[in-house]
């Protein structure tokens, strides 16, 4: 197995050559340097052995002791230390040391080197040092090693992994540091790292794995992935593709809630067990076995690398399922579960852990919200609309602030004369990246987020704004009403009575002229605050109107008491109304229905609009059943503000 190489070590690494001076010391305090010795100047080898007490350690094997020069008295107890023999230190030294020249080549070993080994010191003796200790098996340790060698570099420190010659491995650490530049060679030292690695692993283990269910855990998991997704794993072999199941149990909660977590653990270890058991047989037969984690909770997850397609991820997580929802016996309880599994399976080029999770954690959600008990594939048109709509949903707010929304309006025709009475404020989004948006795109997110109640208010006043314009533009003609749709979270979230009387206070529009549409779900079962509101504002002069009337579960005896005057016919009645110029024969009860629900709004003294209106013979039914107002395309579709004078001045919405 390759090392890895600690790189150049700092400057202050280095050890380079010394120069040692003795110094006899006068009666006059001054200090020469004195005489060097008479003996016959040393050879490389001795001063290898035998170097000066002040030079840098250079260990030998077998070196001889250290002997005082002929001209230096005798140590003695009062004069100092006994000299020292480094070669009987290097010789015994529990560190693995060898002296290496610049070849590469053993020149000296001490025992313990040669047990690390398993061979004498002396057999090491002219072995190339690189293929003791595996260093030329990693590019950047073997260019790091020559640099030291050839003295172009202070140290060398790496960790190898080496076969001992009875069979076993062991971790060594390395340390290659220059002698002084005449001896032209190294020191190697070599120490055992191999029950501080198996510490190591055994920590990182329990670092990479659940306690519960002893499963990889999240951090485990991302690094499998994150490796399985790097080019180099999917390029040479394999498919190219990766898979991933992504569950977490239902009902695990209320597990918890009602056993406590101690058996919740216990299920948690045995779905665990059930989930290993389906990944052992999924790779039975190929080249890898599913990766199977806790990432936390009840969530599990089932990495698939190398995939053959939809279908083996599909055959993965409809095992799973049957396998959870079998039941469990947990100390002599008998608990049942199951779970949604969302699927996620693609090329790996291209992929990103994060984008995978987050398609993976889309689709489980998915799986939940149609039912539960089963698994989903992900789809990206689905999940394009999801980014759609949450883009959407994030932006209404700003949206509102930037001033991207306007209102067009939809003129309400008198069925007997074709006179415009009227109009519905429509709200536009004109948004930068999607165009213009009608309101079936973007109501509803706003209803949920509560952004509903700034946009209300907005298209309130610019509605009653516009009505109070078209007034003082046409003083002696009837004046044209505004219908403004609002929703009940309006009611709810905002005092729309306060909201209402200011808008017409600012705007100077007289009540009468303003009309408010509430869906017939949100006020046929009013009570409380949204009651008390719809009253306020009609004894104000506000007129209210029910709007899709005829779709909801309509409680005709509560109808007689709210505070209403208009009834909007939703446009799937008047649609029935539609057979000129086709092949289709009318349907009485329709006609029976629509005339029905006419005749009792008017007894109610109700008026009644039909919306959707788009054919002259529909407008002829209409009428003769006696309806008041009618909307759609037959007369004009929304339009904007200044098209509106235009239709009521000319004879479009008549004809």
């Amino acid at each position: 197995m390759s090392g890895t190489s600690d790189g150049p070590a700092p400057a202050a690494d280095l050890v380079g050559p010394a120069i040692t001076e003795s110094y006899d010391t006068t009666s006059s305090g001054t200090s020469q340097p004195a005489p060097l010795s008479d003996d016959p100047p040393l050879t490389s080898e001795d001063r290898l052995l035998n170097p000066p007490v002040d030079a840098p350690l250079t260990p030998s094997v077998d070196a001889p002791p250290l002997t005082p020069a002929a001209d230096t008295p005798p140590f003695t107890p009062a004069t100092g230390p006994q000299p020292v023999s480094f070669g009987a230190a290097f010789t015994a030294a529990p560190l693995a040391m060898a002296v290496v020249d610049r070849e590469g080549l053993v020149v000296t070993a001490n025992g313990t080197m040669g047990s690390l080994l398993g061979t004498g010191a002396e057999a090491l003796v002219g072995k190339v040092a690189a293929d003791l200790l595996d260093l030329s098996s990693d590019a950047r340790t073997w260019h790091a090693y020559r640099e030291v060698l050839r003295g172009r570099q202070a140290k060398l420190r790496c960790t190898r992994r080496v076969k001992h010659p009875d069979g076993h491995s062991l971790w060594v650490q390395v340390t290659v540091t220059p002698l002084p530049e005449a001896e032209k060679a190294v020191l190697l030292s070599v120490a055992d790292i191999s029950a501080r690695r198996e510490l190591q692993a055994r920590l990182r283990h329990l670092q990479m794995h659940d306690p519960v269910t002893r499963l990889p855990n999240r951090t485990l998991f991302f690094e499998r992935l994150s490796a399985a997704l790097e080019a180099d794993s999917y390029e040479e072999s394999g498919t190219g593709r990766i898979g991933l199941c992504y569950l977490d149990l239902d009902g695990f909660k209320a597990v918890n809630d009602t056993l406590g977590h101690r058996v919740g653990d216990r299920l948690l270890a045995a779905v665990a067990e059930r989930l290993t058991h389906c990944a052992d047989e999924a790779g039975h037969g190929r080249p890898t076995t599913p990766l199977v984690a806790r990432l936390g909770g009840d969530e599990f997850a089932l990495l698939v690398e190398d995939s053959t397609g939809t279908e083996q991820l599909a055959e993965l997580a409809e095992s799973v399922l049957k396998a959870i929802q079998e039941p469990f016996d947990l100390s002599g309880q008998r608990l049942s579960v199951s779970a949604s599994i969302g699927v996620v399976e693609r090329h790996a080029a291209g992929t990103s852990a994060t984008g995978l999770m987050q398609a993976a954690d889309t689709t489980l959600y998915w799986a939940k919200a149609d039912g539960k008990a089963r698994w989903t594939l992900f789809d990206p048109e689905r999940n394009a609309h999801r980014m759609t709509r949450q883009a959407l949903s994030s932006g209404l707010r700003p949206a509102i602030e930037r001033g991207e929304f306007a209102l067009e309006y939809q003129p309400l025709v008198g069925m007997e004369d074709g006179r415009v009475r009227g109009v519905e404020a429509l709200v536009r989004w004109h948004h930068p990246q999607f165009g213009t948006l009608t309101p079936n795109r973007f109501i509803g997110l706003a209803e949920e987020d509560g952004s509903i109640v700034q946009l209300g208010r907005w298209a309130l006043k610019t509605a009653c704004r516009q009505a109070r314009h078209w007034q003082l533009e046409r003083p002696d003609e009837p004046p044209l009403f505004v219908s403004v749709n609002v929703a009940v979270r309006q009611v709810w979230d905002s005092d729309l009575v306060a909201d209402v009387a200011e808008t017409l206070t600012e705007t100077g529009l007289a009540p009468h002229l303003l009309q408010l549409e509430l869906t017939e779900s949100a006020v046929m079962g009013s009570a409380g605050r949204p009651l008390q509101a719809l009253q306020a504002l009609s004894e104000m002069g506000v007129r209210i109107a029910i709007d899709d009337f005829g779709t909801g579960y309509s409680n005709l005896a509560y109808l007689s008491r709210l505070p209403v005057s208009v009834l909007k016919l939703d446009g799937s009645f008047v649609r029935g109304f539609q057979y000129e110029g086709t092949d289709a024969h009318p349907n009485p009860a329709d006609e029976v229905i629509v005339e029905a629900m006419i005749q009792l709004a008017h007894r109610l003294g109700l008026t009644v609009t039909a919306e959707c209106v788009e054919t002259s013979a529909q407008a002829t039914r209409l009428r003769r059943i006696g309806c008041d107002t009618g909307q759609g395309w037959l007369y004009s579709r929304p339009v904007p503000p200044d098209r509106i004078s235009e239709l009521v001045d000319g004879e479009g919405c008549r004809k």
